[in-house]
């Protein structure tokens, strides 16, 4: 009787042991839960955040030029104040002011114009790529009698 009496404190010994390690478990994974319901929460605070405004805005990088001309660089700073596209080209002493900038986004087609030294500049492109960061606009431009092609590209 003395040995089953022995044999039956070990049991509950064990018994009691594993239900501590059964709890201890059962706290790791609840942990891990939590850290990973914070993990998903601290994403998508972050992708909430980086939510951009409207698609024009930026600093456009490119080129434009005549069909086997040589290709001029150009720079052009796009912004938005809730009501209306405002930029200029070429920041510096030679900045041109736009005059006109417009987003149809229907067809994601661009329209720009502005008032350089000697003659009016229009510019009507096609905003590509435009779910990633570094989207793009490609179309024509007329300076004057002069006429081209341009391709941009988003920088920040």
């Amino acid at each position: 009787m003395s040995a089953l009496r022995g044999h039956n404190l070990r049991l509950r010994a064990v018994a009691v042991a594993l239900r501590g390690q059964r709890l201890q478990l059962f706290g790791v994974v609840m942990k891990l839960k939590v850290l990973c319901l914070l993990a998903l929460l601290g994403s998508l605070v972050a992708a909430l955040s980086a939510q951009e405004g409207h698609p024009l805005v930026g600093t456009w990088y490119g080129d434009y030029g005549s069909a086997g001309a040589q290709r001029t660089q150009i720079t052009i700073v796009l912004s938005w104040d809730g009501k209306k596209v405002t930029g200029i080209i070429n920041p510096g002493p030679d900045v041109i002011n736009i005059k006109v900038a417009m987003l149809d986004s229907t067809k994601w087609t661009v329209h720009l114009e502005a008032d350089g030294k000697t003659e009016h500049f229009v510019g009507d492109g096609k905003l590509e790529n435009i779910g990633s960061y570094n989207r793009t606009i490609s179309g024509t431009w007329t300076y004057g009698a002069t006429k081209g092609d341009f391709k941009l590209r988003r920088d920040d």
